[in-house]
């Protein structure tokens, strides 16, 4: 359900706005769509699972309320973003 480390390391290499980027927003929404992607999968197979489902629903808030925060200080920035995850905004 959770994603590996090198997964990780190249998630951050790939959406990183500079060398020491770690913690960008563009780079946690990244990561967290990973996630969400995971467990998606997991409670296909799953489906009673609720305590899962309940952690599902807290990373998809977060990842809107990170995106909002991109829409609202540089728009083309998220635009870009949701194009290269693939999201329907």
């Amino acid at each position: 359900m959770s994603i590996t480390a090198e997964r990780k390391q190249s998630l951050i290499k790939e959406f990183a706005t500079n060398n020491n980027d770690t913690g960008s927003p563009d780079v946690q929404v990244a990561i967290l769509s990973e996630r969400i992607g995971n467990l998606t999968e997991h409670l296909k197979i799953h489906k009673k699972d609720n305590h899962s489902r309940r952690g599902l629903l807290r990373m998809v808030g977060q990842r809107r309320r990170l995106l909002d925060y991109v829409k609202r200080k540089e728009v083309k920035r998220y635009e870009e973003l949701i194009r290269r995850l693939g999201l329907r905004r």
